[in-house]
């Protein structure tokens, strides 16, 4: 057994060990009980006693286990850290481990409001993600009032290490060419698909087509009779074809997840980048994991971020000091918000609440977009196979509504996409009257190049309160959005009329039968809208010279200011096309690039020529 920095720590973990693994008991007879147990108190323990900074031990049933966050900072250390990572999400995991692994001798402090995901099998059991909706490790934003959609769409954003790679499906797409290119067309000048190519094959998170195992007959059926019903091939691998070709063309099959099939366990940012530090078997003494720490502002000397204020788990407040770069990685809402909150953001709204304006960024909080989604919803006349899912929504099917090169330039690539879910999902259809089946199937029509923009503003200068989100959904004047949920939602039904997926079905919940014009369906469309909980596009990426509201250049330094970055969904100019994680994670590894190749010097140098 291995023990570090705290055998005052060391000693009240043998002392809880004693209580539920009687040291006369046989090793081999650690019941799984007595094993929950150990790993629930351990857990505990380490969140209760923030002085463990390493604390291992071995068992012939445990694996080795090395825990490596804190909730406190001590005043000693607010000057020592080289960068300061706000945001322990889908790229500040990125961040933080390459940053630590490429540039040694730097110190880096990874920043998270909330809890480790370490051993929490809540978060890493994939097939458990609806009970993380609305719960304790969900911020759960509202959102405005939409007169053209739904005033009632929950938006959960990740309060966990891992951010929303720890709270969401972990459906994984690499971007279009087609969407790098309209990221080059605005400015993001070197985001091109040959370098996002580069960054994500050499991704450290699993990802791969849902594994045989989880295939059931379904949504086999499913996909077989979607196949026949609209004349389209059968994809077995949709990320290799992006790759081969650069899109994806109209085809329906199982989807690629960032998951272990073996166990059901997540690979999340945080499973991929952090445990293996967390568990010892990669070495960074240069890296700090604070959890259960809330950044409250970001401080200024001149035109210079300096650093940040933190408030930690037991309320102490603390000033941190960035030597090198503080990069801002809370996510599409909190990184503007908390910008708004210091000062920086469009003028005229930050004076209408008191707030000091340091910068004027008219871009903050613009430029709102998502992915929204409406619902078709069965009853089945038999119960979903059981046990034989990754995390009940296994499938895809993608269309082409609109001509070829109707928004020039691309092509026939998909501008339809719809997954399909083997549970009620009928948060929105319940409220409007909706029965409730206990066997159902869904399809949900989503919008994979939304022209709907949004915006994101303070109603208060008091943290505490929560930011107003303003998707605008369905608000584009060409009426594009609502036109491809209506095909999508006549897509689905077609699949229904046909054998073998029709012998599944009881009968058509919602809309229901009496709903058919493209007027009617548009309507319900609208009314049931749905979030794919992706927010972006609030700090937006773009030639900062030409583009007033571009808030980052290519290398995702702030307008005007200097030791800063945002590395998040913010940056997004427009959405990419399919689910975007992968995209997030391809972002915080060129940031940790751009960081390396800023302050690397001849260490950086000599190990990029390898």
């Amino acid at each position: 057994m291995e023990r570090q920095r705290s055998s005052s720590a060391v000693a009240v973990v043998q002392t809880k060990f004693a209580d539920i693994w009687p040291l006369s008991a046989a090793p081999g007879r650690l019941s799984p009980h007595s094993l929950s147990s150990l790993i629930i108190h351990t857990r505990s323990l380490i969140e209760q006693r923030s002085e463990i900074y390493t604390t291992c031990f071995t068992h012939p049933n445990v694996c080795t286990i090395t825990m490596a966050t804190t909730n406190q900072l001590p005043a000693a250390d607010v000057n020592s850290y080289d960068f300061v990572i706000v945001g322990g999400g889908t790229a500040g995991c990125v961040i933080a481990s390459r940053l630590s692994e490429y540039l040694p001798k730097k110190r880096v402090l990874l920043i998270e409001a909330g809890p480790s995901d370490f051993m929490d099998d809540r978060v890493l059991l994939l097939k458990d993600w609806l009970n993380l909706l609305g719960g304790e490790l969900d911020y759960d934003y509202p959102t405005t009032e939409q007169p053209h959609g739904n005033s009632f769409i929950r938006h959960s954003r990740a309060k966990v290490l891992g951010g929303c790679s720890s709270h969401n499906t972990l459906i994984s797409f690499r971007p279009f060419e087609y969407d790098c290119k309209r990221w080059e067309a605005q400015g993001c000048k070197g985001w091109d698909f040959k370098t996002f190519t580069r960054i994500l094959d050499n991704l450290r998170n699993t990802v791969q087509p849902v594994h045989e195992r989880h295939r059931n007959q379904l949504c086999k059926d499913w996909i077989s009779t979607g196949a026949k019903a609209l004349d389209l091939p059968i994809a077995h691998d949709y990320n290799k074809e992006i790759r081969e070709t650069g899109a994806l063309h109209p085809g329906i099959g199982f989807l690629s997840i960032a998951y272990n099939p073996d166990d059901g366990r997540r690979s999340s940012a945080s499973v991929a980048y952090i445990h293996p530090i967390l568990r010892g078997e990669e070495k960074r003494p240069n890296l700090t994991i604070l959890t259960h720490a809330w950044v409250s502002k970001i401080n200024l000397k001149g035109t210079q971020v300096t650093g940040v204020n933190v408030t930690l788990q037991d309320g102490t407040q603390r000033t941190l000091t960035a030597k090198c770069e503080t990069v801002l990685c809370a996510g599409a809402v909190d990184t503007p918000r908390l910008m708004m909150l210091s000062g920086l953001g469009p003028k005229q709204h930050l004076q209408s609440l008191g707030i000091e304006v340091l910068k004027d960024l008219p871009g903050v909080g613009e430029n709102l977009i998502d992915h929204p989604e409406s619902i078709i919803l069965w009853e089945l006349n038999k119960p979903v196979p059981a046990n034989q899912t990754v995390m009940d929504s296994d499938a895809a099917i993608f269309l082409r509504r609109e001509v070829p090169n109707a928004a020039g330039g691309d092509g026939d690539i998909i501008d339809i996409m719809a997954h399909c879910y083997q549970v009620p999902f009928v948060y929105n259809t319940e409220r409007l009257g909706y029965d409730v089946p206990k066997d159902a199937f869904c399809v949900t029509p989503n919008i994979p190049r939304p022209r709907s923009r949004g915006k994101l503003y303070l109603t208060s200068s008091d943290p505490s309160v929560k930011p107003a989100l303003d998707f605008r959904y369905f608000s584009d004047p060409e009426g594009y959005d609502a036109a491809t949920i209506v095909e999508g939602l006549k897509a689905a039904r077609k699949i229904a009329e046909q054998a073998p997926f029709k012998d599944w079905i009881k009968r058509e919940i919602a809309p229901g039968p009496a709903i058919t014009s493209d007027e009617d369906l548009s309507e319900y469309g609208r009314r049931v809208a749905h979030t794919v909980y992706h927010p972006a596009g609030t700090t937006k990426m773009g030639d900062v010279k030409t583009n007033h509201m571009a808030v980052v250049d290519p290398e995702l330094k702030i307008r005007g200011l200097q030791n800063v970055r945002i590395a998040d969904a913010g940056v997004f100019p427009e959405m990419p096309s399919i689910n975007p994680m992968l995209t997030i994670l391809a972002i915080g590894e060129r940031c940790a690039e751009m960081l390396a190749e800023t302050w690397g010097g001849n260490e950086w140098a000599q190990r990029a020529r390898l």
